[in-house]
């Protein structure tokens, strides 16, 4: 039995030693293989867990530049930026919106329009991508908020330059505005468009988007473990925007809104001899200020409930019947084509027939005009003569002489969405209608009436080409740019010229009678050139929202309000060296005598002499002094 025990021990022994050295190599294979396995993270894969270490550390963070300034044509600011608060949240930091927005509405007021404009805003954003939630934070919400930050990661108060428009209203329909950017944005102006809060929506703002915008920059802040930066440790600079210097006069721009008063209407006014845009007015207008930052819902109501559509802007989406003013056109074409002298006399007797037919045309005169020549036709605005003229003329070719004048097409005003209006033509009317053309449209198309449609833009532009011997301008708002304050500006050049026409006797026939038109005892703008220190070239016109039966023409006085004629008039002076082009078009104004030409005439005034309209005023070191206004020629006698 003793034997056998301790043969036992000795087999129990060997076999303990088996199971230690089992064990032990059992640790050392797994310590050598941890030695590997830290040899291959230290050494072998060394520079990749490093990048990784240092991207855990340093955050890369988009340098936004500021937007470019926008000036007058004498350097005054039209919009700049000023340093503002906002509040942004790095959606993958922050997590579920339902769960912090609440606590955080505890701390910053969070209006139901903050919440809305930040749903949409992070709508398709990437988690690492911030999106703004309030924008101008007051001062004691920035200290608020500094107390109770470490409750909410993935928000931050972030600085930038809030736009500001100094003119919002005077300027509304010219520079227009910008606004947050919002899912359309991302997907119209690619990638990069991310990175910033807000983007040109209207106006210039829109059209010159990338060049006001500039190119975004990138920062590499290290931050420490609770994500807050410390110090920057790389940097790309942004791109400051381009500034923009308008060929708009300030203080003309202000004339012109404070001759219409409370009218509704448009009106241009351009260097005829450029095609550069001094003033451009669409009224009502609205303060583009309240629209930087997401504009509320009663705001935005109030706007858009308004029946005079103070966002509509006139001058480029808008348009009506031009009447009487497109006479000066219809008559140079007359000429061109050789269907008129400007002496060839006729005989106006108040009403005028298509041979064949009973339907009587009126003359605007009872009893008509009398004998008359072209110019006179002009200066008395005779409806006979026109009607003769478009019928002689045919709709094709009074058509092919419209577009040459430039409506129907767009005039390179350098604004987003500008309509063409409408020419009367068979093209046209087959595009809207089943109907023949008729001949009574082409007689009613000798005097703006029918499928005519053209804005202000249009008009001032083929008034321009009369001023300027039958060059066609195109338009434009910009002259000048820089690549950042201190850069010297770089004029944009001279617009593109085409032809009206190309008789300058044809041309000075035109003019002259636009000249009676102001100046002679019988024209229909005499009242308004009563006491000019200067002479002017013009012609009025009235559009007609209705008619009487058999008359082309109802008196507005005897109509309701909305039913009144549209008044128009253009014009430009000094009349024998034409450094001012202007058409006006007032809603509801009745006759373009009384009611447009005056306007014009106090834009004339404030650019030839300085004389400011009642409410216009003035910017302090601004006004259209002497030395800034082109001299005007004195009147001859008889004129």
């Amino acid at each position: 039995m003793r034997a056998r025990r301790l043969k036992n021990l000795h087999q129990e022994a060997a076999q303990f030693r088996r199971r230690a050295f089992i064990a032990l190599l059992g640790v050392v294979l797994g310590l050598a293989g941890l030695a590997a396995w830290y040899f291959h993270l230290q050494v072998v894969r060394h520079d990749e867990f490093a990048t990784r270490s240092e991207q855990n550390r340093v955050k890369l963070r988009p340098v936004v530049p500021g937007r470019g300034l926008i000036y007058d044509r004498k350097g005054r600011v039209l919009a700049d930026n000023v340093p503002a608060w906002r509040l942004e949240v790095t959606l993958g930091e922050a997590g579920d919106p339902e769960r912090w927005l609440p606590e955080l509405a505890k701390v910053v007021e969070l209006t139901p329009d903050d919440i809305d404009a930040f749903h949409q805003a992070r709508r398709g954003v990437p988690g690492f991508r911030a999106v703004p939630l309030k924008m101008r934070l007051e001062e004691d919400e920035v200290a608020r908020f500094a107390v109770e930050r470490w409750r909410f990661p993935g928000v931050e108060v972030v600085s930038y330059l809030n736009r500001r428009y100094l003119h919002g209203e005077l300027f509304a329909h010219v520079i227009g505005y910008v606004g947050r950017v919002d899912e359309e944005d991302q997907a119209s102006l690619g990638p990069d468009i991310a990175h910033f809060s807000h983007t040109g929506k209207t106006g210039l703002e829109r059209s010159y988007e990338e060049a006001l915008r500039g190119r975004i920059g990138h920062e590499q802040v290290e931050t420490n473990v609770e994500g807050r930066p410390m110090r920057i440790v790389g940097r790309e600079p942004a791109v400051p925007g381009a500034d923009l210097r308008l060929s708009i006069d300030l203080d003309l721009q202000r004339a012109m809104v404070a001759a219409f008063g409370e009218q509704e209407g448009s009106a241009v006014a351009i260097d005829p001899r450029t095609g550069q845009v001094l003033a451009m007015a669409s009224l009502p207008s609205y303060d583009t200020n309240l629209f930087v930052n997401g504009i509320s819902h009663a705001d935005y109501d109030a706007l858009t409930s308004n029946p005079s559509r103070p966002l509509f802007n006139r001058n480029v989406l808008g348009g009506g019947p031009p009447g009487s003013v497109v006479k000066p056109m219809i008559a140079l074409a007359g000429l061109d084509y050789g269907l008129r002298t400007p002496e060839q006399r006729f005989f106006s007797s108040g009403e005028f027939h298509i041979p064949g037919q009973s339907r009587g045309y009126r003359d605007a005169s009872r009893g008509g005009h009398g004998w008359h020549d072209l110019r006179e036709s002009i200066a008395w605005s005779v409806n006979t003569y026109y009607y003769q003229l478009a019928l002689d003329m045919g709709i094709d070719r009074l058509s092919e002489a419209m577009y040459r004048f430039g409506f129907g097409g767009t005039t390179g005003i350098d604004l987003v969405g500008e309509s063409t209006g409408s020419v009367p033509s068979r093209d046209y009317k087959r595009s809207i209608s089943t109907e023949p053309w008729y001949p009574g449209e082409t007689v009613i198309a000798g005097i703006g009436q029918g499928y005519w449609v053209t804005t202000a833009l249009q008009l001032v532009r083929a008034t321009a080409a009369i001023a300027d011997g039958g060059a066609l301008h195109e338009l434009r708002l910009v002259e000048a740019r820089r690549d950042g304050y201190g850069a010297p500006w770089r004029e944009l050049g001279p617009t593109p010229v085409s032809r009206a026409s190309d008789n300058p006797a044809h041309v000075r026939a035109v003019h002259e009678g636009m000249v009676q038109t102001m100046h002679g005892a019988r024209g229909t703008g005499r009242r308004s050139a009563i006491g000019a220190e200067y002479t002017m070239a013009g012609k009025t016109g009235t559009a007609q929202r209705s008619s009487r039966r058999g008359n082309v023409s109802a008196d507005p006085r005897s109509l309701p309000y909305h039913l009144r004629h549209t008044a128009l008039f253009v014009g430009y002076a000094p009349a024998e060296d034409p450094q001012i082009a202007v058409a006006v078009m007032v809603e509801h104004g009745g006759y373009g005598g009384s009611a447009a030409a005056p306007i014009a005439r106090q834009v004339f005034d404030a650019w030839l002499l300085g004389k400011m309209p009642e409410g216009a005023g003035a910017e302090e070191g601004g006004g259209l002094d002497a030395a800034d206004r082109p001299a005007a020629p004195e009147r001859e006698d008889g004129e």
